[in-house]
């Protein structure tokens, strides 16, 4: 089994996907023996309208899923009245977690708001994902040039919510080294292999972070999901080492049941 922590659904804005219709998603999922995962919404990045947004992302993980993928809710802190977003993920559609887009939605972990958001999350046990990327710069839009997700501020804030689970996504590529080790040192802090690259590379990202702190993302369908799943083959990690990786790391976390 393995669960996938890095999955989106709907459409790209700035071109079509292959497998971007839910159901030949699921199905790409199941042939590559993904049970579970978590899935956000392209929707969240660009669209005003969050809360039908969280529904749309709900209603298709229900119709479509059969409980192979589980809604995480967006929010987006420069919208008004964002807390009902939070409590309305929580209460009304039973969503684990929030997705966080603070580039897109143009605010710093730094804000105050981000402190309140975390005291909401973990007073509700909810789980928090942020996406430090979603494309190499290189092949951004012309007019949406977004930079990527600055996480200097994010460990003093993890100190202060210190039951909190988060995660980033797509940060692989570029946080590396001292950023990296700085904060992973928080064994709360996960991080996903979606845009790790190198032969090798889960190998040595272990020598930074502990396996236990590892989880397994692809980031589909953005990216192919074979990318990700040949990163396994490609390090030598054992069987006890994969299984954390693939599944035990995601189940302990966040509470999730083998399916």
């Amino acid at each position: 089994m393995i669960f996938d922590t890095n999955v989106y659904l709907s459409r790209w804005p700035f071109r079509r996907l292959p497998n971007d219709e839910t159901p030949a998603l699921i199905k790409k999922l199941k042939q590559n023996q993904i049970s579970q995962g978590f899935a956000g919404s392209f929707d969240g990045l660009l669209h005003k309208d969050i809360r039908s947004v969280n529904q749309r992302l709900s209603d298709d993980c229900k119709s479509f899923g059969s409980g192979t993928l589980i809604p995480i809710g967006s929010i987006n802190l420069n919208l008004p009245n964002w807390e009902a977003d939070v409590i309305a993920c929580h209460e009304e559609l039973a969503m684990p977690g929030l997705r966080l887009h603070p580039n897109y939605h143009q605010y710093q972990l730094s804000d105050d708001k981000v402190n309140k958001l975390f005291a909401m999350a973990s007073e509700r046990k909810l789980f928090i994902q942020i996406a430090m990327r979603m494309e190499d710069d290189r092949t951004h839009h012309p007019l949406m040039r977004i930079p990527d997700v600055k996480f200097e501020a994010l460990p003093d804030l993890m100190k202060q919510h210190d039951q909190l689970q988060v995660t980033i996504l797509n940060g692989m590529k570029s946080l590396r080294g001292a950023k990296l080790t700085s904060l992973t040192e928080n064994p709360n802090l996960t991080v996903e292999i979606a845009m790790l690259e190198g032969v090798g590379g889960i190998e040595k990202l272990m020598k930074q972070v502990p396996y236990q702190q590892i989880l397994f993302g692809s980031y589909a369908p953005f990216f192919y999901l074979e990318s990700s799943l040949n990163k396994l083959k490609e390090s030598n990690l054992g069987m006890e080492i994969e299984q954390q990786i693939i599944w035990q790391n995601a189940r302990e976390r966040f509470f999730v049941t083998d399916s």
